[in-house]
This record gives C-alpha cells, sequence and structure tokens, in this order.
C-alpha cells in the first residue's frame, strides 16, 4: 500500500512538472508572436504611377504595340515556341524566386507563369551580391521528347551550369542537372537527328588569352539519358569573335538554329554595355567550322548619335523564334537610360521583326534608331488590357496587398518572400528579420521592379518600434552598398523618419524628424528621371509634411556597377544600423 502511495505521489508529481514546463513553453512561445504583432508594420494600399514622356508622346494606334514588352529589369531573354504557345525567361540574379517565366499566343501580349526556379532546393542565393546568382538563361523545346528544358550559369551555391526541364512551364520544374563544364551563358539545341547539344562561353585554354576579353564559343554533345554533357565531345567553334585580329570582346549568349539543312550560330559581341551588338555565323555542320556572315552585327545601337530622342540603347543578348504569322522575331535586351543618361530601370526585354527571306537574319532596322512603336504582327488585332497580361506603357499598380496571391512581380531578395510576408484583411506585414539592407545575405525586404524614368509610388504603414534597433520604411534598391532607405525607428521615446543614402556602402543621413505614428504614415516618392523626391504625410491626411530630394545617381548602373535595374522595396528589420 505503501508502495501505490509512493507511486501516485511520485506521478503527481511528474505530472505537475510537466504541465508547469508546458505552461512555460506556451508562454515563452506565446510572448514573441505578441511582441511581433505590436511590432510588425503594416503595409497597405500600395500605389505606383507610370509617367514617361515616350508613352504620352507616343501614344499606340489601333495596330500597333510597344517595343519594350517587358519594362523593368528583365534582362537576357531567351524565347521558344512550342504550337500556339511561346514561352520567354529571362535572368534574375539574386532575386528569389529566380528566372522569371512569361508565355503568349501572339508575342505581343504576355502572362507570367511563374518563376522557374522557385524552390530552394533549385535556387541557392543567401549569401551572393545582387548581382550574382543566376545568368543568361536559355529555354527550349526538345520536340523529340516533348520535354522544354531551361540551361543557365548559377554563381552560388556551388552549382555552376545547371539545367532544369519540365513536360509543361506552367506545373513547375525539376531539381538542377549540375552540369560538367565551366564558362557561362550555356544554350542548347536539338538536331533533326534526335541528337542534342549544348553551346556556351568559355575562356581560351590556359596560356592562349590573347586580350582583355577574348572569349570563345564551345560545343559539346548532351546525353538526354544522363542529363550531362559527353565527356570529350567539347569543340571551340568561334575564336575571339567575329575578327580575332580586331580584337572583339565577349562574345557571349550563343544560341544555334537550323533553317533549310543550314546551321546558324547567333551571340552577342562587345559586352553588354554601350558597344553592346548581335552576329551571325553559318555552317554546314553543327560542330563547324562557322563562317561569319559579310554583314555583322545584325543588331546594334552602338554607332548612332548619343543625343537622339527617345534613346533606346545597348541592344544585344538575342534570341529568335516563329511568329504565328510565320514571320520570324527578335527578342533582346537594350536599355532606356533617362534624361540624365543613367541606367536606374535597368536592362528591359525587347522586341523587333527578323527579316530571313535571304541567306541571314537581319534585325529589322536593328541598326537604325530602335522605334518605341512597332506594328501588330499581322492576325494579332489588340492589346488586351485583362490584369492576367504584363502591363506596357504609363500603367499603373494598386495593391492593397489582402489576397494571400501576391503578382509573381513582387519578388524577395536571396530567400523566399513566404518567409516574412503575412497577407491580412487590413494589409501585408512583414516580419522582420535580423538582417538588414547592407548585409549579403536574405532580408525582409518585398520587392517590386522600377519600370518607368518617371513615375509616383505611395504606401501606407502602420507601425511602432520599440527601440532604435527596429526599423521599417521604404527602399530604392540598387545592390547592398548603393541605395535610399526612407524609414522609421525609435530614438529615446519618440518615433523618427528619417532619409539614408548609401553610397559604395557608406551611410549618409539625408533628414531625421520625429513623427506621430499614431495612426501611421503614408510614404511618397516622385521620380523624374535623375530627381526623387521622398516625402511622408500621416495617413489620415494627404497634407505632405516635409520633403527631400536626392540624386538618383546612385540607383543607376552608371555609378553602381552590377547588372541589375533598381528595386522597389517594402522593408523591415530589427537590426537598424542607423546612426540618428
Amino acid at each position: 500500500m505503501k508502495n501505490k502511495l509512493n507511486f501516485y505521489r511520485q506521478l503527481f508529481r511528474t505530472l505537475l512538472t510537466c504541465v508547469m514546463f508546458l505552461s512555460y513553453c506556451s508562454i515563452a512561445v506565446s510572448s514573441p508572436k505578441k511582441n511581433n504583432k505590436k511590432n510588425t508594420p503594416l503595409f497597405s494600399n500600395f500605389r505606383y504611377e507610370g509617367d514617361d514622356n515616350v508613352y504620352r508622346e507616343k501614344p499606340l494606334n489601333d495596330n500597333e504595340f510597344y517595343s519594350v514588352i517587358l519594362q523593368g529589369c528583365y534582362p537576357d531573354p531567351s524565347i521558344c515556341r512550342k504550337g500556339e504557345d511561346y514561352y520567354l525567361v529571362c535572368s534574375s540574379f539574386a532575386m528569389f524566386p529566380g528566372v522569371p517565366i512569361f508565355h503568349s499566343k501572339d508575342l505581343v501580349n504576355w502572362s507570367q507563369l511563374g518563376h522557374v526556379l522557385e524552390r530552394e532546393s533549385q535556387l541557392v542565393v543567401g549569401d551572393c551580391g545582387i548581382s550574382a546568382g543566376v545568368y543568361a538563361p536559355a529555354i527550349r523545346y526538345n520536340k523529340y521528347n516533348d520535354t522544354f528544358y531551361m540551361i543557365t550559369t548559377q554563381f552560388s551555391g556551388g552549382f555552376g551550369n545547371i539545367v532544369v526541364k519540365t513536360d509543361d512551364p506552367a506545373k513547375g520544374w525539376s531539381d538542377p542537372y549540375k552540369l560538367n563544364f565551366d564558362g557561362i551563358d550555356p544554350s542548347m539545341f536539338f538536331d533533326e537527328d534526335g541528337k542534342a547539344y549544348v553551346i556556351h562561353n568559355d575562356a581560351p585554354k590556359e596560356g592562349e588569352t590573347l586580350y582583355n576579353g577574348h572569349r570563345i564559343i564551345k560545343i559539346w554533345e548532351y546525353d538526354l539519358e544522363k542529363d550531362q554533357v559527353i565527356t570529350g565531345t567539347d569543340k571551340m567553334i568561334v575564336n575571339g569573335g567575329v575578327d580575332i585580329t580586331k580584337k572583339p570582346v565577349w562574345i557571349e549568349a550563343p544560341h544555334i538554329y537550323k533553317k533549310n539543312g543550314k546551321y546558324y550560330l547567333m551571340c552577342a559581341e562587345g559586352g553588354t554595355g554601350g558597344n553592346h551588338s548581335e552576329v551571325i555565323f553559318t555552317s554546314d555542320n553543327v560542330k563547324g567550322p562557322y563562317v561569319p556572315a559579310p554583314g555583322n552585327p545584325i543588331l546594334s545601337q552602338r554607332h548612332l548619335p548619343a543625343n537622339r530622342s527617345h534613346k533606346i540603347d545597348w541592344a544585344g543578348h538575342a534570341d529568335i523564334v516563329e511568329g504565328p504569322d510565320g514571320k520570324y522575331y527578335g527578342v533582346f535586351l537594350a536599355i532606356r537610360p533617362n534624361e540624365a543618361e543613367r541606367v536606374n530601370i535597368g536592362r528591359e526585354t525587347l522586341i523587333l521583326p527578323v527579316d530571313w527571306t535571304g541567306e541571314y537574319p537581319v534585325f529589322e532596322n536593328g541598326l537604325l534608331p530602335i522605334e518605341p512603336k512597332l506594328r501588330l504582327p499581322q492576325g494579332v488585332t489588340k492589346i488586351k488590357e485583362e490584369e492576367e497580361y504584363f502591363p506596357n506603357g504609363n500603367f499603373c499598380i494598386n495593391e492593397n496587398f489582402t489576397s494571400t496571391n501576391l503578382d509573381f512581380r513582387w519578388i524577395g531578395l536571396r530567400g523566399p518572400r513566404e518567409k516574412f510576408i503575412n497577407s491580412t484583411k487590413n494589409g501585408l506585414k512583414i516580419i522582420p528579420f535580423s538582417s538588414n539592407l547592407k548585409e549579403i545575405k536574405p532580408t525582409s525586404t518585398l520587392f517590386h521592379r522600377q519600370q518607368h524614368s518617371d513615375f509616383s509610388v505611395s504606401v501606407d504603414m502602420d507601425f511602432r518600434p520599440e527601440n532604435s534597433n527596429e526599423c521599417a520604411g521604404i527602399t530604392f534598391y540598387q545592390s547592398e552598398k548603393f541605395h535610399y532607405l526612407l524609414g522609421v525607428t525609435k530614438r529615446n521615446k519618440d518615433y523618427v523618419v528619417f532619409l539614408e543614402r548609401v553610397e559604395n556602402g557608406k551611410s549618409t543621413l539625408i533628414a531625421s524628424e520625429v513623427v506621430d505614428m499614431k495612426s501611421g504614415i503614408r510614404i511618397n516618392v516622385d521620380a523624374k528621371a535623375d530627381k526623387y523626391v521622398f516625402s511622408y504625410s500621416l495617413k489620415d491626411s494627404d497634407n505632405k509634411k516635409s520633403q527631400w530630394e536626392v540624386s538618383g545617381d546612385i540607383l543607376s548602373t552608371n555609378v553602381a556597377g552590377g547588372f541589375t535595374g533598381c528595386l522597389i522595396g517594402l522593408y523591415a528589420t530589427q537590426s537598424n544600423d542607423v546612426q540618428l
């Protein structure tokens, strides 16, 4: 009896201990949630409106569309076709998810399907600068095995060159197959005999580099069963470029096409800046020798006057496809610099018709100043303005963030956006990470690309930080070393709004002032070319408080370097380092 009594006493003590432990765990778990609820910023009523002169001065007629089909930082386009469906991909660098993919039936109206690299098993960019990560994807459809392939270079995560595949681009892609070769800008070609090939940019053999920028184009046979290049089949098919005696630089972005039994190799040449161009070679054999066309380049703006109106520049890095009207079209990257010759928008995706009635394909008017507008392809009757289609021109975006399905244009950096966002009936909560904008880590920032030179942005923010480490606001972000931040933090007992400029990693406080955060604030940014005006108002009032005009210089690749355009970010952090 005594033993039983001791047993039940011990059991009671054990149960009591468990209850107390579980109660403690409940408190420990619930307390951060309570704090997060109080200190997590809430964003609502986001509005972005473009107002570029070119779209006001060049409105579309019924039979026209704009040559810039993807406005904002959507560079290095590649395109393929299956039946009546067209698919287009672009570079994404350290943005997450990676490699945006678009679909069209007519080459004019495009909708975004999502992203090719959308899982952390496919994309590892958490510790790389914004201009590293994923470069120059190429998308191809192999009709002989009814499979789509996307091949690219991922400068992070130990990947290198990779390929992913699917039988339906709208239903997701495989995990990457790591490919056994160096170099960049890979593409694929599927010949009529069922054989597959990979072509890419590479460095010359050790000791054979002749000058800075000297590169070569290689080809490999590809094993479709093993998804790997075949060892020992590599061969150089272009050395240097069109004419190596003239020391051409950065031959890259190769694609092979076959027409009338002949092979065509198209490449970018001259670098992705002001000397960019597209060149073409031909051969009777897929492995060469490839002979340059006598009329190269077939696309470039480098020889044109700098002061031309509505300037489009840096054209190159192209891909060609047959259109629904039987005519050929080429997509390529180019820039639209602002009035101060800054490249804040970044490199965009454009399209031009291609004349391939002769021996070589030639971009129509590709050596003349590229026009903002084009005639619709034959059979295309209108521009579709439904919400599912990617907008062009001076469009307006309104987002209240109450839907759990955010538009694909909202992205994270170095990590999934789902790890820090929470959509509610009142707007979007951003759960702050311990990293800040200057760090090469995933940040709790929801980004949208800048898509115009002249535009306005506004967003409401409700946020009451408890200390100076907590901060939230809006950032205009070219890179971890170059950006602006209009943020709210706490100094002693006061809430403070401030504007910070970060240039080459060095922080400068432009202004700060105490603000009443009882009802939240509305943040406003008005940009005109190289001038950005930051301001704010109380959320329940349209009267703007202090405003500060700054230069957009650090938001341009002319100053900041790198390969991206400016990103507009809704931001929160627990590691604010701004000294007020």
